[in-house]
């Protein structure tokens, strides 16, 4: 049975494997070099520094995936909207982890004040579209060719939520 939790230094071996694979595999983080151990535990002291959650889904003691919220743009009028993010380990994609590690983003966004959500995905992701909409996001802006990986140029697309 898959749980959430608030992630702890302890996963951050985990959470990298499966940051690094993304990079290496995918389109889904416009990166080309996989990250160090330092660079996640960085990531994730910034993380708590700024108040800002990371949820991670467990199985049977494995970490399937995780998901967490930043600031949008660094500007002070940016304080009510955030940008999440939600990576799941390459054999548990398909199976609803995307939305395990959606709910609580969306709960925390709330509870912070937060005003609305903002998604970045890459154009081809399906997966991710269909993930963001199903929870109300809609698209609201599509960048062409602004990313260049595996020997392409990518778009990007901008989705939103906004509370109430």
């Amino acid at each position: 049975m898959v749980q959430t939790r608030d992630a702890v230094l302890d996963d951050l071996p985990q959470l990298l494997d499966i940051y690094n694979d993304i990079i290496l595999h995918t389109t889904a983080v416009y990166d080309y070099e996989p990250h160090t151990l330092e660079m996640r535990k960085q990531w994730f002291e910034t993380k708590q520094q700024q108040g800002f959650p990371v949820f991670v889904a467990e199985e049977d003691g494995v970490i399937v995936g995780f998901s967490s919220i930043g600031s949008f743009r660094a500007w002070a009028a940016y304080k009510y909207s955030v940008e999440n993010s939600i990576y799941v380990k390459a054999d548990c994609r398909g199976k609803g982890m995307g939305k395990v590690l959606m709910q609580p983003l969306i709960e925390a966004s709330k509870t912070l004040g937060m005003h609305t959500i903002i998604a970045s995905i890459d154009a081809n992701n399906e997966a991710s579209l269909k993930l963001h909409k199903s929870f109300g996001f809609q698209e609201v802006a599509h960048f062409k060719q602004v990313g260049y990986k595996f020997d392409r140029w990518l778009d990007l697309k901008f989705l939103q939520l906004i509370f109430d």
